[in-house]
């Protein structure tokens, strides 16, 4: 085979059984088209091939990549070697949160017209932060213990009252419900007033005077979400939005 054409072939083993087709093969196989490669897809359809392959060229797992006559690897090890790298398991994001407020924003517009005729900017922005607090609160509610646990970390009350950790997602989806339903207002405003006038107060002082380097529990037990400037700004939403309602009792 010429030498420009190798470069431009690849050849990739994966699993593909009768009860198991490995995720990554298949990525890894849309990636090499995607980027220009003749894919040469060579399957391993038992658990004694796969074992058998990996003896053979002292790897542990599987897929892997060649291109030409070098063997590059697995996914990671692939989207490295194109320059396209996966994100860090272990590295911070902002992605979650951003996905969450656009969606809720989104909503906002949405109920707003369809209850209205119209986008009422005052009523859009209650119905985007109530959103914002019910999606938020779903989040944590997944698996309350990690969320708990997570939250210890950093919240004031939590670590004086363990108990709170594990109240507050009830408390935060419950408020941002009637709020949403501009019902049992006089419940609803001092409960999200409370939770994130205590949320504020922990989050600057854990991040602006404590300096400390800390992921946020606000999207759930497993977030990878930085503690600082976003979890601060969604606890002072949370206040203005509880003071606002207030007001208009």
């Amino acid at each position: 085979m010429p030498k420009d054409t190798m470069q431009n072939h690849a050849t990739l083993y994966r699993m593909v059984m009768s009860d198991h087709m490995c995720p990554y093969g298949l990525k890894a196989k849309d990636l090499l088209e995607r980027s220009g490669f003749l894919v040469e897809d060579r399957h391993l359809k038992s658990r004694e091939e796969v074992d058998a392959f990996k003896a053979q060229h002292g790897v542990k797992t599987t897929p892997q990549i060649f291109i030409g006559d070098e063997r590059i690897g697995g996914f990671d090890d692939l989207s490295a070697h194109l320059g396209k790298p996966t994100k860090a398991k272990d590295g911070t994001t902002y992605q979650p949160v951003i996905a969450l407020f656009s969606i809720a924003a989104l909503l906002a517009i949405v109920v707003t017209w369809l209850g209205l005729g119209t986008v009422f900017i005052g009523r859009t922005i209650e119905l985007f932060i109530s959103i914002s607090m019910v999606l938020l609160g779903l989040q944590k509610l997944q698996d309350v213990e990690r969320f708990a646990t997570m939250f210890l970390n950093y919240d004031l009350l939590a670590q004086r009252w363990v108990r709170y950790g594990y109240v507050y997602p009830f408390v935060e989806t419950g408020a941002g419900l009637l709020m949403m339903a501009g019902v049992l207002t006089w419940l609803s405003a001092p409960a999200a007033l409370i939770v994130a006038g205590i949320g504020a107060v922990s989050v600057f002082k854990a991040v602006y005077i404590d300096k400390r380097e800390l992921k946020c529990a606000c999207v759930g037990g497993d977030s990878k979400v930085p503690l600082g400037f976003i979890s601060l700004t969604e606890n002072l939403m949370m206040v203005g939005m509880a003071v606002w309602m207030l007001a208009k009792l």
